[in-house]
């Protein structure tokens, strides 16, 4: 089936944000006497939205005395050093200037904080996305529809015709909460098996198979 309009989880899935992420994260506990993390146990902790990612980092998490100090301190830092190592996956751009070309739709759904998700998809995709949707506004964080709602309104985009690309168990969790077809990638932050578990109509392993999709 060829789509209409495609949503695009950010982490994972258009953009390796993994590394600025780690670093917000590691400068948060440092400074607060914390031991640091590191690569790949961040990537097992992202996917739910800064606030579960900080739960998880932090000891104790929420039971931390600190934790709201050390919550606050992440959501201030992340944003202005979030294009320091970040950058978008191999053929990604030139998938979403064919997109522009076609005529295809172009969303971003992401729990990230909205203030990073608008200056990131800014950054890396002026002019090839038409909507970015992030944590704010009072939507519930996914895998709750809220954010493909809010951007499928802003797209006028038919559901039937939307495909949702994302990288994780949340994205296909959220995909078919909000009923869409799901294309997992294999790039990003989860293992193939995990992926293997959620409902989707294709696994991809490269940006170059998303084509067949457009």
């Amino acid at each position: 089936m060829k789509y209409e309009t495609i949503l695009f989880d950010m982490d994972g899935t258009v953009l390796d944000t993994l590394e600025d992420l780690k670093d917000a994260v590691n400068y948060v506990l440092r400074t607060n006497n914390e031991p640091e993390h590191d690569l790949d146990t961040i990537r097992r902790f992202v996917g739910n939205g800064m606030k579960k990612l900080m739960i998880r980092a932090i000891p104790g998490g929420e039971e931390n005395p600190t934790f709201e100090k050390q919550f606050q301190e992440y959501q201030d830092y992340y944003p202005p050093h979030s294009r320091i190592k970040t950058k978008p996956y191999d053929g990604i751009t030139e998938f979403l200037e064919e997109c522009k070309t076609r005529g295809v739709k172009v969303g971003i759904v992401s729990n990230k904080q909205q203030i990073a998700v608008t200056e990131l998809a800014e950054y890396y995709f002026k002019g090839l996305t038409q909507a970015a949707v992030g944590d704010g506004e009072g939507r519930q964080v996914k895998p709750a529809k809220d954010a493909p709602l809010e951007a499928m309104k802003r797209l006028e985009a038919n559901p039937a015709t939307t495909l949702y690309v994302g990288d994780s168990d949340v994205d296909g969790q959220t995909a078919k909460t909000a009923e869409l077809d799901c294309v997992l990638v294999t790039w990003g932050f989860r293992d193939r098996e995990v992926l293997e578990k959620q409902d989707h109509i294709a696994i991809i392993d490269s940006v170059e198979e998303l084509y067949q999709f457009i």
